[in-house]
């Protein structure tokens, strides 16, 4: 057995593997309980597992008539939740009350939308009341700068004269 960090005398020197022997599996430092027929053994199961994973692609095992009789059981596979998002619209008769009500909420933000751009809901009556006096506002404002800036030029034209 190959000598690592700990040495058994003081004396002795740490000895290596080199790949080769790793490889070969003649190198001294494979532990003494680990055989080569074990490894053999090791390999033919790593085999048979490859061999075995195609297979149960192809075949599962049921348990007990499940492989005879094709049952349709809603219990068994249920999905945890369906997004509102990918739920079909036609088809409310087989959501939850959850699911129903996030669909019917997702309609009404639309709708409300709809209405907003259109300009019929309170809300966006304000905003337009709003947006007109704000650009009344900047309308004066500038004709007064207009204004000053005129004046100005009056009285630098008149300064130099």
């Amino acid at each position: 057995m190959a000598k690592g960090k700990f040495k058994g005398k003081p004396t002795g020197q740490r000895t290596f593997s080199s790949k080769e022997e790793l490889e070969a599996g003649t190198s001294a430092d494979r532990p003494k309980t680990f055989s080569k027929k074990k490894q053999e053994v090791f390999n033919r199961r790593e085999e048979s597992i490859e061999e075995e994973s195609d297979e149960e692609v192809e075949k599962t095992k049921h348990k007990g008539t499940a492989g005879l009789i094709d049952i349709d059981n809603p219990n068994l596979v249920k999905p945890k939740s369906i997004k509102a998002k990918d739920v079909d619209v036609d088809r409310t008769a087989d959501l939850s009350r959850r699911e129903r009500e996030e669909l019917e909420k997702q309609r009404a933000r639309a709708h409300y939308m709809r209405l907003q751009e259109e300009g019929k809901t309170e809300q966006a009556r304000k905003d337009l009341d709003r947006l007109t006096l704000i650009r009344r506002q900047r309308e004066e404002a500038a004709k007064k700068r207009e204004e000053e800036k005129a004046a100005k030029e009056e009285r630098k034209a008149e300064a130099r004269k």
